[in-house]
């Protein structure tokens, strides 16, 4: 059976009004947006494309502490704000039964970007980060199960120190989510 998220089609907040709320990270957030251009035209195009359908919805798990929000969200904005889909975000403290139903590796991160029909069926997600970046924890999680262990602490800030390195110093990453987003909302 797939996922209905009907219910909360209309609920979140239009991406202006996180951006407007937001206390925390705010000037991070907003330089990362000012900083994104389109790689190539194929791509802009794409997504203004997407223009001329009206069965696609867009909601977004996310909050304003999270710094894979501050780096990934402005991208997906960007991205979708001339694609004609509608875009909520849904802060998790306020829809945890919403972000428990799409856990990464059985926990909590953020932002996952979920692309519904006008019925509110998932048709995809997309998220918390990009997959190159994403396979460092993946492999962290995997080599380290047990969150109770000794050095579990020290070694998260090694896998989070590198997946740093893999977001890179530039806006390289950014072009990286177009193309996944791209892929992703090509698949329906």
């Amino acid at each position: 059976m797939s996922m209905n998220l009907a219910h909360k089609l209309r609920t979140g907040v239009k991406p202006q009004q996180f951006i407007d709320s937001m206390d925390k990270n705010k000037e991070a957030f907003l330089d990362w947006s000012n900083r994104f251009e389109w790689e190539n035209e194929d791509d802009r195009e794409f997504f203004a494309s997407m223009n001329n359908r009206d069965d696609l919805r867009c909601l977004i798990l996310a909050a304003e502490w999270c710094g894979d929000v501050v780096r990934n969200m402005p991208v997906v904005f960007k991205a979708l704000e001339n694609s004609g889909i509608p875009v909520e975000v849904l802060v998790i403290e306020q829809h945890l039964e919403t972000m428990d139903q799409f856990l990464t590796m059985g926990g909590r991160a953020i932002p996952i970007v979920i692309f519904a029909d006008t019925g509110g069926f998932v048709l995809g997600q997309w998220g918390p980060r990009p997959q190159h970046v994403q396979a460092v924890m993946t492999q962290f999680k995997k080599d380290n199960p047990d969150r109770e262990a000794p050095d579990y602490n020290e070694k998260i800030q090694v896998a989070r120190a590198e997946m740093g390195r893999q977001y890179g110093e530039g806006t390289g990453y950014q072009t990286v989510i177009v193309k996944e987003l791209r892929e992703l909302l090509s698949t329906f």
